[in-house]
């Protein structure tokens, strides 16, 4: 597996545990999601910024910014 797809199998890891967060039925759950949000996106990030694309780097942390405040709105009771 090339770092580019190594990262992107990262990426669409969170996305899905994103996707998972919707159907969590109690806040352990919800938490749980989150943090494989947290852990993924970090993840492929490290992996980005190793492969030299610093431009999916920034666009990767953008993205989980974007699910924090998301998830800090909406499920953080």
């Amino acid at each position: 597996m090339s770092d580019e797809e190594h990262w992107k199998t990262l990426e669409a890891m969170g996305e899905k545990s994103y996707d998972l967060l919707y159907d969590a039925r109690t806040p352990s759950e919800c938490r749980m999601h989150y943090s494989d949000i947290k852990d993924f996106f970090s993840d492929a990030i490290g992996e980005a910024r190793r492969a030299g694309r610093e431009d999916e780097a920034k666009r990767l942390e953008e993205r989980v910014a974007h699910i924090k405040a998301v998830f800090r709105s909406q499920f953080n009771a």
